[in-house]
């Protein structure tokens, strides 16, 4: 018998590896579930309810209030401002009788400046015309110091008669010499000498005219 030649099958072409066919997708990991937005849980919360004040709270807040303004007006009405009426004319023509003056209590005397001071128990006006240290020396009328003339624009003479210091005059340390504005009236450092600064109860920088307006 005739034999027959088998022929081989053709084989299938071998394929390729190919890289990316071959990569298996990275099983991907169930999502977490979102936790509830916090706005929601703030929702949730039942709010606090806000305490009424009551006329006892409210009286207790006005009465502190009251404290501390009266607090604070005794302070400065004791060491930084002070408050006179003045009640004669020996400060005129710059201050009158009856005139409301502000003073400064901290403010440091200075030559030339009106000032309130506290002597013998009685309250008085006056300008500060030579400090501690300074010699004061009268003559003529005319008021000098350490020799020299000073601004004083006084409309009245300056006299000596009648004085209980002698001219010239050197001012004590830790005083001033002080003259009333109508020097007629002697009733200032000519008859007390130097005024102790601790008399001093501040520097006039406000006056109000009360009368003749």
């Amino acid at each position: 018998m005739p034999q027959i030649e088998e022929t081989p099958a053709e084989s299938a072409p071998a394929q390729e590896p190919d890289g990316k066919d071959n990569e298996q997708a990275a099983p991907q990991a169930p999502e977490a579930e979102q936790p509830a937005e916090t706005a929601d849980a703030d929702k949730a919360k039942p709010k606090k309810k806000k305490k009424k004040r009551t006329a006892r709270d409210y009286a207790i807040s006005f009465f502190i209030k009251i404290g501390v303004t009266a607090a604070v007006l005794w302070g400065l009405l004791t060491f930084v401002i002070g408050i006179n009426v003045c009640h004669t004319n020996t400060a005129y023509p710059s201050v009158k009788d009856g005139d409301l003056c502000v003073t400064y209590r901290l403010a440091k005397p200075e030559t030339g400046k009106l000032i309130v001071y506290k002597h013998d128990g009685e309250v008085r006006f006056g300008r500060v015309m030579a400090i501690g240290g300074e010699t004061v020396n009268i003559k003529n009328d005319y008021v000098s110091v350490n020799d020299y003339g000073i601004p004083d624009n006084t409309v009245y003479p300056t006299p000596t008669e009648g004085s209980a210091v002698s001219f010239p005059y050197k001012v004590p340390d830790n005083c001033v010499f002080v003259l009333n504005e109508y020097r007629s009236d002697l009733s200032d450092s000519r008859t007390f000498g130097g005024i102790p600064l601790e008399e001093i109860q501040g520097t006039v920088v406000f006056t109000m005219r009360m009368r003749g307006i």
